[in-house]
């Protein structure tokens, strides 16, 4: 069969990735074009476009991109017509692929969507797009399918698939990774800051404002692949480090991760390390998502998915150095680090087994 797989983000390139492998050992002679990026472009096929140039973020950033974004989806529809793969695959990333949705629909593509947009938060009338020009809707977190059912959609829920990632890890040694990456003997504060250029300035800067208060420890940048290792270089000495490409080995390593809003908040989680969470948008973007995102209490994915708050999630004005160095030095020793700890046994036990990757990949070859 061929396929067309969209993922806009790195966490939908890491997802996409492990649907290919999983595709391939079902169907051996599977032909693969995709928009997403070097994980998926290791599992073989044809990269049409790198998500690095598709992600923009918030809505300023998405207006005064327009034109390019309007290209792209006027590109991708051109491309689609010419290859008529045998199924389209979108993973997440809504304000793009469900336009290609209804655009491959008309033409007769059978469309599955892996990774059900964040609907239940927020533009929930896009359940009807869904309805209309959705074949198969593939879903990742528990609740989502009784949201789908609501609704009158039907859905499958395959299970979490950083659960598949993660249980692929090798052990690590904390030790090792040290040497190799020249790394003092120091414990390590593990620095997520997001993969987007705008998003990581912004965060790095209040993140390393925690410094000073905790001189015991290392701060270890995990570099986004989507940005070049020069970007980061003015925010190494002595004490602050990067390693590019690693961010599991990162973590795994690390005591505690100060960690901006997104998959990697679950990530951290699964690898059973103690985090902030931080999110600060433009005051215009933060505005304008507050009256649209609906029915809900948190940002995280972890505090989501239990529905009552494991981590700390410092949003906006509330993200500052005192509530940062307060929150993370709780995290770091004693009750509040055993509690976060606990709740993230009973998160794993939430999302199931894994498999997420095998149970995706058996829907679409029946589609």
């Amino acid at each position: 069969m061929k396929y067309y797989i969209i993922a806009g983000e790195a966490s939908g390139d890491l997802h996409g990735s492990n649907l290919m492998k999983a595709l391939k050992q079902k169907d051996p002679n599977a032909e693969f074009r995709f928009w997403g990026g070097d994980l998926m472009e290791a599992q073989g096929g044809t990269l049409v476009k790198h998500y690095r140039d598709l992600a923009f973020m918030g809505f300023l950033e998405v207006v005064m991109n327009l034109r390019t974004i309007l290209n792209n989806i006027a590109f991708c529809k051109e491309d689609i017509r010419k290859n008529r793969p045998d199924v389209l695959i979108l993973v997440d990333y809504p304000g793009f692929n469900l336009r290609i949705a209804r655009f491959a629909k008309e033409l007769g593509i059978k469309v599955v969507y892996y990774i059900s947009p964040q609907l239940w938060a927020w533009k929930e009338g896009r359940v009807e797009t869904i309805k209309k020009y959705v074949d198969e809707m593939m879903v990742i977190l528990p609740f989502e399918e009784d949201f789908y059912r609501k609704h009158g959609v039907h859905s499958h829920f395959v299970g979490h698939p950083l659960l598949d990632a993660i249980s692929d890890l090798k052990e690590i040694s904390t030790e090792q990774f040290k040497k190799e990456n020249g790394l003092n003997d120091k414990e390590i504060i593990a620095l997520l800051p997001g993969s987007r250029k705008q998003e990581v300035e912004k965060m790095l800067e209040i993140m390393l404002s925690v410094r000073p208060h905790f001189k015991n420890y290392q701060f270890v940048i995990a570099g986004a692949p989507s940005l070049p290792k020069e970007f980061y270089q003015k925010y190494v000495d002595d004490n602050v480090h990067f390693v590019s490409n690693r961010t599991y080995d990162v973590l795994r390593c690390s005591k505690a991760a100060l960690v901006t809003s997104g998959t990697a908040t679950l990530e951290t989680a699964l690898l059973n390390i103690p985090e902030v969470v931080c999110y600060r948008g433009s005051t215009i973007s933060y505005a304008i998502a507050k009256r649209l995102v609906k029915n809900i209490n948190y940002i995280s994915l972890v505090n989501l998915i239990m529905d009552r708050e494991v981590v700390k999630e410092l949003i906006q004005n509330d993200l500052n150095t005192k509530n940062l160095v307060d929150e993370l030095a709780k995290i770091l020793e004693g009750e509040k680090r055993e509690q976060v700890l606990k709740e993230y046994s009973l998160l794993r036990e939430k999302l199931g087994g894994k498999g997420a990757s095998d149970h995706a990949a058996e829907v679409i070859l029946k589609v």
